[in-house]
């Protein structure tokens, strides 16, 4: 089990926290050098911010008690930043804001313009959102040279290429979103640009969807395209044809999602201004052109308290209402102090000063309470909490409008004409991504449900840990149920719904992404959205057997309970995602994590007849599972022996790399030979089918007991960085070993 440990100063961190920080974190000098701690990290990040209060004529004394406050909050994992803050606060390239949208105008000047703007927020820890829907269709003519035009598709590799050379204020790469509209007439180019999953991998794509194409989809009716040029008609598709094929590509791969275009811009608070035509990457923070935003969180599972005689835990409201007001303030603040790469883009912000705080640590919370995630309490918690922030917020943002004045495009907003709203900000809440941000504070990522209780973590010398959720692992030796080979077992299955041994009660409450059905996740989603000025981020997870019409289900209901926009993910739908080069060998193959052997290791072994004479079969166990085999075979001549012992050691390699027994013997049981022999249990067919049968044997108890559905999860995708298991949530790719995120 991982150990905290405490700091020269007094922080006490896990091993996995330093390493984040370490990694991606904390000042480093030009040769890589890291040269400051993650107390200084803090305190770097809570002076800067607390610099803004100058401006505003607070005394020096009040702005000091002020870098106080953001001290604690952060050191006491209350409230974290957004990335970009953490990283760049206090330092040389002074960008605070993590959510960037850029206008993609129909020319080429101001195309490539628009890739040169997006270098240089990526350059400085920010994300990029396009809209590419004014980009004149592909085939249309260019009047200027009498040529054809390319299409937005193309131009979009163009954009991917450009990200692909840019590394993130030196610890990340760049992340994009690009959206079409629905009515442009390359839609469906589009919606299978990512089809192979060889290009666009700096993308997340989502198709614009509006109220009209929903219904026309409904009915089974047609709907026109639009040229972007002047808005007249080109063709006519029929959009239930189109929806389908949205649907489709989005259960093969997980892209396109969609987003509610008109349901966005109902809540668009500076309607005057313009309409909101694209998201940031992850797609909960709808912008306009031009505009960017800050974004924080507080991690939920910080406030709970025991109440009453009885020490019954609940929410600590108090508390949180004194986080939300700060922390509102400091994101406030991160808008004066943070460094724009673009003289338009500070105007746009400053003008509307939106602020996006969101939650994280919601399952460990919902752990703590004893409250399933799939219940009926969860969901009334979650609009509870949320309904909590959202109006504290706003109370903060007033109090601030109070004392700083309202935000500079105030009269062009939806509260010019409310009584007595002073809002300081446009927005105020948000809930965001928090990948790295959950692993620093030790808590479950945004609104997920945690994506396994136990899992085996790899550390920077190939050895690995097994990760155990402190709640349960609370629980678990509070009700005697407690020990490694469990906990050894849960990190194998994901999770402990099949776990019969573990009481019913304490299963239904430690649920994870994959026991929760499609409909809970949606229902979450919209809970939190119906008290959420922006928009929500978050992945509905389906087994690989989900089907097309699953999938409509799910765009049906986020829909219909107002959701902004939906993203799924279908267990084993991307495991043939390209790894990035600095996972690739010289020659370009794979760099697996290989498992040192230990000195000594027990096993068994089994002899079994076969056509080619008796096989001795020899597996070796490490932790209860198998880690070698080694295969001897009778009297059969040179040849024989040589492929016999090859077998052995490609299943020893395959083993000790981390692939499950289970695919093992489904790739070399049934294997055919020249000479069959039947004996008990049926035909041995060949030397490798004998082997896929003494392992199955051996091993087939626990396959049995392994649901199918956390196998294909879990076995997936690999971590580019550190090998680690790559899961799919908060829309988008992440590692919980590391801090590796394909979105930031």
């Amino acid at each position: 089990m991982e150990k905290k440990k405490t700091t020269d100063h007094g922080l006490t961190l896990s091993k996995n926290t330093l390493t984040v920080l370490e990694k991606r974190y904390l000042r480093k000098d030009l040769k890589g050098n890291i040269t400051e701690t993650p107390e200084d990290l803090f305190r770097r990040v809570a002076r800067h911010i607390a610099k803004a209060e100058s401006l505003y004529s607070t005394s020096p004394g009040d702005i000091q008690k002020l870098e106080n406050s953001f001290y604690a909050m952060m050191t006491e994992f209350k409230f974290l930043p957004n990335s970009p803050t953490l990283m760049n606060a206090g330092n040389e390239l002074g960008q605070l804001a993590a959510c960037f949208v850029l206008p993609v105008e129909d020319s080429l000047e101001k195309i490539f313009e628009t890739v040169k703007n997006a270098a240089l927020i990526h350059k400085s820890g920010g994300g990029t959102g396009f809209s590419f829907s004014r980009l004149r269709a592909k085939d249309c003519r260019v009047g200027s040279t009498g040529g054809v035009a390319s299409g937005p598709v193309s131009f979009m590799k163009i954009f991917n290429t450009a990200t692909e050379q840019i590394k993130q204020g030196g610890t990340r790469r760049g992340a994009n979103m690009a959206i079409l509209r629905v009515d442009h007439p390359d839609i469906m180019e589009f919606i299978y640009c990512k089809k192979e999953n060889k290009e666009l991998n700096n993308f997340n794509i989502s198709v614009g969807v509006t109220d009209a194409f929903i219904a026309a989809a409904k009915a089974g009716k047609n709907y026109q395209l639009i040229d972007p040029r002047n808005g007249k008609a080109m063709k006519e598709l029929n959009a239930a044809e189109v929806y389908q094929h949205i649907l489709k590509q989005a259960w093969q791969n997980g892209d396109p999602g969609i987003i509610f275009l008109d349901k966005i811009n109902r809540d668009n608070p500076t309607p005057e201004i313009g309409d909101i035509e694209s998201t940031n990457p992850c797609g909960e923070q709808p912008l306009l052109p031009m505009e960017a935003c800050n974004l924080g969180s507080i991690n939920l599972a910080a406030f709970v308290k025991a109440s009453g005689k009885r020490g019954l835990l609940q929410v600590d409201y108090k508390a949180l209402k004194d986080i939300v007001a700060l922390s509102v303030r400091f994101l406030d603040n991160t808008i004066d102090m943070s460094v724009y790469p673009l003289p338009e883009i500070r105007d746009m912000v400053k003008g509307n000063r939106k602020i996006g705080l969101g939650v994280m640590g919601f399952a460990d919370l919902l752990f703590q309470l004893n409250i399933p995630y799939d219940s009926e309490e969860a969901i009334v918690l979650a609009e509870e909490i949320m309904g909590f922030i959202q109006k504290e917020s706003h109370k903060a943002s007033c109090l601030l409008g109070k004392e700083r004045g309202v935000f500079l495009n105030f009269d062009k907003s939806i509260y010019k004409h409310k009584k007595d709203q002073t809002m300081r900000n446009a927005t105020t809440t948000t809930i965001a991504p928090t990948g790295t941000l959950s692993i620093i504070a030790g808590c479950s990522s945004g609104i997920e449900p945690l994506f396994a209780l136990s899992f085996v973590r790899r550390v920077m010398d190939n050895n690995e840990l097994i990760e155990v959720n402190p709640n349960f692992e609370e629980v678990a030796k509070t009700h005697g149920f407690y020990s490694t080979e469990l906990m050894d077992r849960i990190a194998q299955m994901g999770g402990i719904a099949e776990i019969d041994e573990i009481p019913e009660s304490i299963r239904k409450v430690f649920v994870t992404a994959h026991d929760v059905s499609p409909e809970w996740h949606i229902r979450m989603q919209a809970a939190f959205q119906k008290y959420t000025d922006n928009a929500v981020s978050k992945t509905v997870n389906l087994p690989e057997s989900a089907t097309v019409e699953d999938v409509m289900a799910i765009y049906g209901m986020a829909f219909d309970l107002g959701c902004k926009g939906v993203t799924i993910y279908r267990d084993g739908s991307k495991e043939n995602q390209v790894l990035s080069f600095n996972n690739l060998a010289k020659n370009g193959s794979q760099v697996l994590a290989m498992k040192e052997r230990p000195e000594t290791l027990e096993g068994f072994t089994t002899k079994m007849n076969t056509g080619m004479g008796q096989l001795y079969v020899t597996v070796t166990e490490f932790d209860g599972r198998p880690f070698e085999v080694f295969a001897t075979i009778g009297k059969s001549g040179k040849s024989t022996t040589a492929k016999t012992e090859a077998i052995g050691r490609l299943i020893s390699l395959a083993l000790r790399s981390g692939v499950d027994v289970a695919e093992i013997i489904a790739q070399v049981k049934g294997i055919g030979g020249e000479h069959a022999v039947f004996q008990k249990g049926g035909a041995v067919l060949s030397i490798p089918d004998a082997i896929g049968r003494v392992l199955e044997k051996r091993y087939k108890d626990k396959i049995a007991k392994q649901p199918k559905k956390l196998q294909n999860s879990l076995k997936a995708d690999v971590c580019p960085d550190c090998k680690g298991t790559i899961t799919f949530e908060e829309g988008c790719m992440m590692c919980h070993s590391c801090g590796y995120s394909k979105c930031g």
